[in-house]
């Protein structure tokens, strides 16, 4: 079944102001002509502006919502979002490589909530690098990847991680003028300079990897795809002056 356009899969956490989690990536996926499918791995109770509780979903379900959808769609992209421990994604992604060996799988981790609320307390190192070798590409930003390995410096951590998949570990959470995002695909480092735009946006890291994993479905290169996706992000921060950004390509 395909209407035209790839299907690509979004496993991931529901914010229902709509600024991060699935329906942010659908949105994204939307905007780059990807078709995009949806599995929840959490319930938020949240605003733009304020965190109150999670309920996470039961692996069973979450893996019975996978299967119905790969009853009927052909899917080789996936991206995983929030999930409540390693233990679930290493589960979630063991699921999708039987369903399909070649399948790609991007994970964008999420420690905690624009609003401040942590999702996991700690993460063990050696389960990370471990995970990591059945991921396509992980998507940290400089406050994740101090978290993942807190004993070193961030671009030495993405870099060590980098031994085991590939990174794209995100600059923007920095308070310099420019941001340098930068790429580690099969152990080669490519920078991405840009400006940096002051802005609070929500799901600004949901909305970069999305629109990666769109690109990659739509058969771009790695590189070509992480590019892409920072117009397309500077875009949505551009959007408009609140907490809640558009979609839409300039």
């Amino acid at each position: 079944m395909s209407d035209g356009r790839p299907f690509v899969l979004s496993i991931a956490g529901f914010d229902p102001c709509g600024g991060a989690g699935i329906l942010a990536d659908i949105k994204a996926f939307e905007l780059n002509k990807v078709h995009g499918l949806g599995v929840c791995t959490a319930i938020t109770f949240q605003n733009d502006i304020s965190f109150h509780h999670v309920k996470w979903v039961n692996i069973e379900d979450i893996l019975k919502q996978i299967d119905v959808l790969f009853e009927r769609f052909k899917i080789n992209w996936v991206k995983i979002g929030l999930v409540e421990n390693m233990m679930i994604l290493k589960v979630i992604i063991a699921h999708l490589k039987k369903i399909n060996s070649e399948m790609k799988i991007i994970w964008d981790p999420i420690v905690k909530a624009s609003a401040g609320f942590v999702f996991h307390p700690e993460v063990n190192k050696s389960d990370l690098e471990e995970i990591s070798k059945d991921i396509y590409l992980i998507t940290p930003n400089l406050e994740e990847i101090k978290f993942f390995y807190n004993d070193i410096p961030a671009h030495e951590a993405a870099e060590s991680l980098s031994e085991h998949t590939n990174v794209f570990l995100k600059g923007g959470h920095t308070p310099a003028t420019m941001i340098k995002d930068i790429l580690w695909e099969n152990k080669q480092k490519q920078v991405f300079v840009s400006d940096k735009i002051a802005s609070d946006k929500r799901g600004t890291g949901c909305v970069l990897s999305a629109a990666i994993l769109a690109g990659l479905a739509k058969g771009y290169s790695l590189q070509e795809s992480c590019r892409q996706s920072k117009s397309y992000v500077t875009s949505y921060i551009k959007s408009n002056q609140g907490l809640l950004g558009y979609h839409y390509h300039e």
